[in-house]
């Protein structure tokens, strides 16, 4: 054998050598730290929890509502012994407003609550949605019912969320369906009953509550902290208040709608 040969045989095996020793390690420079898990937010304590309480009233005469003109389905005319006035604006006795959406606006940092399980139910009966503003949680089942005798057609109109529309005959099976974003004041429409109209609202959290005709609520479980509360009316728009609780603390909140003052 030649000397380049030998030069060049041994050079190969020398390189051979260094390659097998160092295939057994790992190459830590070459290898990516393992990401970091998502926080996944604070829970509530709550032994710290505090809540605000509060009642809505309208300020002034509710406007004169027109009955509902439900001739051109003689099923649903023949559902009311009354005449039926439109739910946009209900009131109490001595003014107490209903179907009033509370809720906390803002104010709850990086809290994590989870999903309830139990649907919330719309129901449609007598030709009308019931109730007239329902609130939920992201990702919370709804069920839709038709407890009349004739065919409904359920379409919500949300912006941020999937649209559809369904039909839904008599003695039909529930449609359950659900949201997967927050939103607020998502319109509901019945394409075969044009009177028919609800409210769908979906929040992230479980702080939020309907009115009924005593025009109270009350915001149960909230950490301490300071919130802004909102309360929402079909015809007379939002109110912002900003209050502070401790912990175990409630604070009552009051919020006034002028009658004067409803948009078109």
């Amino acid at each position: 054998m030649n000397t380049k040969l030998f030069q060049f045989v041994l050079a190969f095996t020398l390189v051979l050598a260094i390659v097998g020793c160092g295939g057994g390690k790992k190459d830590e420079s070459s290898t990516a730290a393992p990401a970091a898990a998502p926080s996944a937010g604070k829970t509530v304590d709550s032994a710290t929890a505090g809540s605000v309480t509060g009642s809505v009233t309208l300020d002034g005469k509710a406007p004169a509502a027109k009955p509902i003109n439900m001739s051109a389905e003689p099923y649903c005319q023949k559902a009311h012994t009354t005449p039926v006035v439109p739910p946009e604006v209900v009131t109490g006795d001595k003014g107490q407003l209903a179907n009033v959406v509370i809720f906390v606006k803002d104010g709850l940092g990086d809290y994590v609550f989870q999903t309830p399980a139990t649907p919330v139910t719309l129901n449609q009966q007598g030709c009308m949605y019931d109730p007239h503003v329902i609130t939920l949680m992201t990702g919370q089942p709804l069920s839709v019912k038709n407890s009349d005798q004739t065919t409904h057609n359920i379409h919500p109109m949300p912006k941020d969320n999937r649209d559809w529309n369904k039909s839904q005959a008599p003695g039909a099976s529930p449609i359950d369906d659900s949201f997967a974003r927050a939103e607020l004041a998502i319109p509901v429409k019945c394409n075969v009953h044009p009177w028919m109209k609800s409210y769908i609202f979906v929040f992230k959290h479980p702080y939020y509550a309907v009115t009924g005709k005593d025009g109270k609520f009350e915001l149960k479980g909230l950490p301490p902290g300071t919130y802004t509360i909102e309360a929402w009316q079909e015809k007379y728009g939002t109110q912002d208040q900003t209050v502070t609780i401790g912990a175990k603390e409630s604070k009552p909140v009051t919020f006034t709608f002028k009658a004067g003052a409803a948009g078109d």
